[in-house]
């Protein structure tokens, strides 16, 4: 068996009550229960298994946070060093405590992820560094294998699949192993309108890298790219918590915010089976949640006053 920590195989959960809001079979696809908590994990297991057998001394990568954890956790399993480059101040707090905890050298840069990236390139290019970033085609083979999941567990493509859109490598790895299926659903992602500064923190990446490849996917499913504000996503992130028990991240959120947005400008999803991606797990940035769902009810240990506090 090659290098792998279990990734794969995530759950596809029904969406009842957002099923009936928007008319069609909804699933949410809970990548969030790969091994570090985010779909990345997928690629990494190939990525890190290639750059072992490169023989090269460290594997590099720019990141929002859920690259980096995915890389310091293949690469501990592999015997590497795994080099990460974060924008400074911009990545979550849990995300940033899984790299550091699994042994990365976590470099904070001064600038975007953008600058992070153009310098894990370059550093990727010398011997002695593997990129593992989602440019590396080794990332995207590991990462198209949840279409091929998709389309054993529903026996066919779904006719709609929502995905968020940060760098573009998801979209490119769906539509990769989808066309290989023979069966295409139609494409909708969900971008953030301020892709710099967005609650989103996963999808802020401000020049996708995959960009091409996502406008090729898009022209092939006539799919959309649907612009969210951050209370549209926080907006779907609550109701996914709330109404599905599914805790997500936020940026997870955006492809079901894109469905629903999409929905209430007046298309058509009835008869249809969707399939939303949630990326990564809630537990990935609890500041967010913390500060959004900041309410906190005290009482004293007495059923009268809890009584009290719930209005019964």
């Amino acid at each position: 068996m090659g290098l792998t920590l279990g990734e794969g195989g995530t759950p596809l959960v029904g969406a009842d009550r957002m099923s009936e809001r928007l008319g069609c079979e909804l699933f949410l696809k809970c990548e969030g229960l790969n091994p570090t908590g985010s779909f990345k994990d997928r690629g990494m297991a190939v990525a890190v298994s290639r750059a072992v057998e490169d023989g090269v001394r460290a594997v590099v990568c720019a990141s929002t946070g859920n690259t980096a954890a995915s890389a310091a956790a293949y690469a501990a399993r592999a015997g590497l060093l795994a080099v990460v480059l974060e924008p400074e101040g911009a990545v979550a707090s849990g995300k940033l405590a899984q790299a550091r905890a699994l042994g990365a050298k976590v470099l904070e840069v001064r600038g975007s992820f953008d600058d992070a990236l153009d310098a894990a390139r370059e550093l990727g290019s010398r011997g002695d560094f593997a990129l593992v970033n989602s440019l590396s085609p080794h990332r995207i083979e590991g990462q198209k294998a949840a279409a091929h999941e998709l389309v054993d567990e529903l026996g066919g493509a779904p006719d709609a699949l929502a995905l968020p859109y940060g760098g573009g490598g998801n979209t490119r790895a769906y539509f990769k192993g989808f066309s290989e299926a023979g069966a295409l659903p139609r494409f909708v992602l969900g971008q953030a309108a301020d892709r710099a500064k967005t609650v989103a923190s996963a999808i802020r990446i401000t020049a996708p890298a995959h960009a091409d490849a996502v406008q090729e996917a898009l022209m092939a499913t006539s799919g959309v790219v649907v612009t969210l504000a951050d209370a549209e996503i926080l907006e779907a992130w609550r109701a996914l918590a709330h109404e599905e028990g599914v805790f997500c991240e936020p940026a997870s959120a955006a492809s079901v915010a894109g469905l629903l947005k999409r929905a209430a400008a007046g298309a058509d999803l009835s008869q249809s089976t969707a399939v939303c991606v949630l990326t990564g797990s809630g537990l990935k940035d609890p500041d967010t949640a913390m500060t959004v769902d900041a309410v906190r009810h005290e009482t004293a240990a007495r059923v009268g006053d809890v009584e009290r506090v719930l209005g019964w």
